[in-house]
């Protein structure tokens, strides 16, 4: 993980605002997340929650406010802060006609990742994307695209990992996977921040959850799900209260 300064949070966001022509999609919003956080973002489709990650990716530029990411500011400092950062959205990001392997090995040069070879075996393994390695993107399916979308964002072991809807197309075993790696990634120090629709899978693998609305945050409490509890009921107390 790449070392922060000193009290610096893993995100931090400061009155940040954007618009898209006439429509204020993001409105002030203030947010931090701590290290080793596992942090939900909910929200319907139009809250602004694709944008609110594509910001603290280094993808989209705020019309006001700042963002720091491991205390390095975004869009001063914006090479190191999106080092820092692992993305993984509903645009893949990957070469249809390359195989996997070599699409990693692609991001691997530009991240500067050392001992490539290993470090693509494995994410490979971690994604259970082995037996798939030298098969090209085009011919996988959305779910296993998806898979390695995710390998690509983990692959130079990013301080903040930023996930929009992750378990889309994801079938159980993935689903599996990816909340062990979710899991390891925190307890390793790291953060994340992620969107999700499905309740259950979001207040099972954070330890936070947020709500926007309109681009403004609304809500933020910390999650405690017990077994066999109704996750729906454990959001909607939060929300209420």
């Amino acid at each position: 993980m790449n070392a922060a300064p000193p009290g610096a949070a893993a995100i931090s966001a400061t009155d940040v605002r954007k618009d898209y022509g006439d429509r204020a999609v993001l409105r002030g919003i203030d947010l931090s997340v701590g290290w080793g956080e596992v942090a939900v973002l909910f929200g319907a489709n139009g809250a602004g929650k694709t944008t609110l990650l594509r910001v603290f990716a280094g993808l989209a530029r705020p019309d006001s406010g700042s963002v720091h990411i491991a205390g390095r500011r975004m869009g001063r400092t914006g090479g190191a802060a999106r080092r820092a950062v692992g993305f993984a959205g509903h645009q893949t990001l990957l070469y249809n006609d390359l195989t996997c392997r070599e699409n990693l090995a692609f991001y691997c040069k530009l991240y500067d990742v050392s001992d490539a070879k290993h470090r693509i075996a494995q994410v490979l393994e971690q994604l259970d994307l082995s037996d798939r390695a030298d098969r090209r993107v085009r011919t996988l399916s959305h779910g296993m695209q998806k898979r390695l979308s995710m390998a690509r964002a983990v692959l130079h072991e990013p301080a903040v990992l930023l996930l929009d809807e992750p378990e889309s197309g994801l079938d159980t075993a993935s689903l599996e996977a990816l909340g062990n790696l979710l899991r390891h990634w925190a307890e390793s120090g790291r953060s994340v921040l992620l969107t999700t629709h499905n309740t259950e899978i979001g207040l099972t693998w954070a330890g936070r959850a947020l709500a926007l609305s309109d681009g403004r945050l609304t809500n933020d409490f910390p999650v405690t799900v017990s077994p066999g509890e109704d996750c729906v009921n454990v959001l909607a107390g939060s929300v209420d209260s």
